[in-house]
């Protein structure tokens, strides 16, 4: 196979070193800044000089359970500039602003077919990597990408203008509207959102988009208030109110048309059906865990409520998503007010701590490898 290598200063690369810094996995709760070799790249694939990348609650569970083998390096919010091609790339220079999806689905297979993109066999293994078995990566400086992300659209130009920080949000942004499409709000129907993190407010914002009356419910005062900068006003201060009774108070005794689970655990799934009226539905959109959960199984039979999921990405809707973070962030969809903390890589176990221990000051945590500037 032809490899451009981390040393090579040609037409196709600039120059790269040989070694660089990374966060690596080794195991439960156990991430330690290391020197690692810079990936080398084949035919089809480019690398990618991280800029920023967003640390994800799917990430944490990975760090905190050992679902995953060690070593590896996580990071998958991933945003920076092409510092080389492989030999057949020609739709992207060196040089250009990109983020990057670490998992394209096939396109013709059963589940791709029927628009279950996450299930497709060639969507669930990653195909970007900073070395080890490839998980991301996006928590090093450089990150390679195979050849049928960068051939099948999971490599997406950042316009000029829009920062690094802000487009390191396309992916999530991607996974939220796939599943407010999933849920399907109507205008005269009512929304309640579980947690007002940065996922929480996400969907809840998106959700607004709708025309739908939205509900957002957190521990944290602090989140709504940040929460309030994104239109939505109808908090309930889930510490000292009671969710379900809230939720029904708003909706003339019925409960919420809809209720969306954006924080991670199964203890809420109860509330949730509790505060979704009779014929709504509940979406679990944070319960990536394997284990068994409580719930009235009559609430569904009986009472007719309606139990999702939705998890990742759906190509069907990248322009969709572009235009939505590209274009939003020229336009009051400024996903930055969502960033409380930023970490330079070296401080990477750090971020790590902060995004595992949530508190009322926390928000989106980004490990930043160079400024978020916005381009010429």
């Amino acid at each position: 196979m032809s490899t451009v290598t981390a040393s090579q200063e040609t037409t196709n690369s600039l120059a790269i070193p040989t070694t660089m810094r990374a966060a690596v996995y080794r195991g439960i709760n156990d991430v330690r800044v290391e020197t690692v070799p810079v990936p080398e790249i084949g035919a089809g694939e480019i690398l990618i000089k991280v800029a920023a990348c967003g640390i994800c609650g799917t990430d944490l569970k990975k760090i905190h359970s050992g679902s995953h083998s060690a070593p590896r390096i996580f990071g998958h919010e991933t945003a920076g500039t092409i510092a080389a091609i492989g030999p057949g790339v020609h739709q992207f220079e060196v040089g250009e602003r990109v983020m990057v999806f670490h998992h394209v689905p096939c396109g013709d297979c059963y589940y791709c077919r029927k628009k279950t993109f996450a299930q497709c066999p060639v969507y669930k293994p990653a195909g970007v990597t900073a070395g080890f078995e490839p998980s991301g990566g996006g928590f090093a400086e450089y990150v390679r990408v195979m050849d049928w992300i960068v051939r099948d659209g999971g490599v997406v130009r950042i316009p000029d203008g829009v920062p690094f920080d802000q487009a390191a949000f396309v992916e999530p942004v991607n996974t939220v509207l796939k599943g407010v499409k999933s849920l399907n709000p109507q205008p005269d129907e009512t929304v309640l959102v579980i947690g007002q993190g940065p996922i929480g407010i996400l969907w809840a914002s998106l959700v607004l988009r709708t025309g739908a009356n939205v509900l957002t419910s957190d521990l944290y005062p602090e989140r709504h208030s940040i929460a309030a900068g994104f239109g939505l006003k109808h908090p309930i201060h889930a510490a000292t109110e009671n969710v379900a009774a809230r939720a029904r108070e708003a909706t003339e005794g019925r409960g919420a048309d809809a209720v969306v689970i954006a924080v991670g655990g199964n203890g809420l799934i109860r509330t949730a059906m509790e505060a979704v009226r009779p014929g709504g539905k509940v979406l679990l959109f944070a319960q990536t865990q394997h284990g068994e959960a409580i719930f009235d199984p009559a609430a569904v039979c009986m009472d007719e409520k309606f139990l999702l999921g939705s998890y990742s990405s759906s190509i069907d809707i990248e322009h969709e998503v572009e235009d939505l973070v590209f274009n939003g962030y020229r336009n009051g969809f400024d996903l930055t007010r969502l960033i409380s903390h930023r970490f330079p890589l070296e401080q990477a176990v750090e971020a790590i701590q902060v995004a595992s221990n949530p508190c009322a000051s926390s928000m989106k945590i980004m490990i930043e490898h160079e400024t978020s500037e916005t381009g010429a």
